[in-house]
């Protein structure tokens, strides 16, 4: 804060507030915003009827419940004081922040990940052990989906997403995100929507999910996985493509050293998977960073320039799109170290042939 010249940090709904008070405010219509002056103590303000859902501790912040009959904004503005230099949560809803501007209106304004982004991309030892439980339960539902546990012909990819999401509860996450699940064409689409399409044999089945697992101090860490099965066996085509594919996204890990720049390990992948004619079939980013969002600093993606430093958690999830036909992408979780790349995911990353 003293960097950038900020003198009050406004965090309410959204990752920052409990990343750092160990509190996930519901998204609600009554303020909820922890007040962090740059000299001075933070002061959480909550709804009273909220207040019994938060752990306090006074040696982060005090606790300050405001009642029905009160006027949530006017109580942030007078902590806010004579300060002019604010920095406000990103996902803060625009009716607190118009409301704040309205009884502040000499202030400046800039977004908070300014200052919290950097901070929280670079995980601790105690962030990175809580992804690596994230990634291990997630590694083994992907082990029941390679393993032909998980019945996928004959099923909608809407059934198969719920049970996906079921068995990353039963293994411990406690928020199933997302589970991806397209079948032959639709797995075209990255970001498909699974529903009532009918899973044949014969096809190649992209499964992209991952979910929120609790710290032991509260927070919760996200995993995300990406694996792809056939079945039965592929044709030539779907297997020489997906061999290209594993070659670009184990090469892209590799490359994800401290000291390189993020837009190096895209390129890495974006290179081999180029150069074997697929390049515009490649059409979205290589990663994004990881932690109490799903999708964080840092993104690696051609013209980011930052550096990996040690702690940096992120995506590698190259992929291979062909339209009306099928898809495939293949993604791990990655921590860079000085040790080298830590992949945190290590289910099996051919594609497996499975029965149905």
């Amino acid at each position: 804060m003293v960097d950038m010249g900020t003198e009050v940090l406004l965090l309410s709904v959204g990752p920052d507030l409990p990343w750092l008070t160990g509190y996930e405010a519901m998204p609600l219509e009554r303020l909820t915003m922890l007040v962090v002056p740059r000299d001075g103590d933070a002061t959480l303000v909550v709804p009273a009827l909220e207040a019994p859902r938060v752990v306090e501790n006074p040696g982060l912040f005090r606790l300050h419940a405001w009642g029905e009959a009160e006027d949530p904004i006017a109580i942030v503005a007078r902590l806010v004081g004579g300060a002019q230099q604010l920095a406000v949560g990103d996902k803060t809803w625009a009716r607190f922040v118009v409301d704040l501007q309205t009884h502040l209106p000499q202030a400046q304004w800039r977004k908070a990940s300014d200052i919290t982004g950097p901070i929280r991309a670079v995980k601790s030892a105690d962030e990175v052990a809580a992804l690596r439980r994230a990634a291990a339960a997630a590694d083994r539902v992907a082990a029941q989906l390679q393993g032909g546990e998980i019945a996928l012909a004959g099923r909608t990819e809407a059934e198969v997403s719920a049970d996906i999401g079921r068995r990353l509860i039963v293994e411990g996450h406690h928020r199933v995100n997302f589970a991806i699940v397209a079948a032959g064409e639709n797995a075209a689409s990255p970001h498909h929507e699974p529903a009532s399409r009918v899973i044949r044999a014969g096809e190649v089945v992209l499964c992209d999910f991952g979910g929120t697992m609790a710290a032991p101090d509260g927070t919760g860490y996200c995993s995300d996985i990406t694996r792809c099965v056939s079945i039965g066996e592929p044709s030539a085509e779907v297997a020489d493509a997906y061999a290209v594919l594993l070659e670009a996204q184990q090469a892209a890990v590799a490359s994800a050293t401290v000291g390189t720049p993020c837009e190096e390990v895209d390129a890495v992948a974006r290179r081999i998977i180029t150069d074997a004619g697929f390049g515009p079939r490649f059409m979205h980013r290589t990663g994004h960073g990881i932690g109490v969002e799903e999708h964080e600093d840092p993104y690696v993606v051609a013209g980011n320039t930052t550096s990996l430093l040690a702690g940096h958690a992120f995506s590698v999830e190259p992929g291979i799109y062909t339209a009306g036909a099928w898809g495939m992408r293949l993604e791990d979780i990655v921590v860079a170290a000085h040790e080298g790349p830590d992949p945190l995911n290590r289910a099996d990353h051919s594609l497996v042939v499975v029965d149905g």
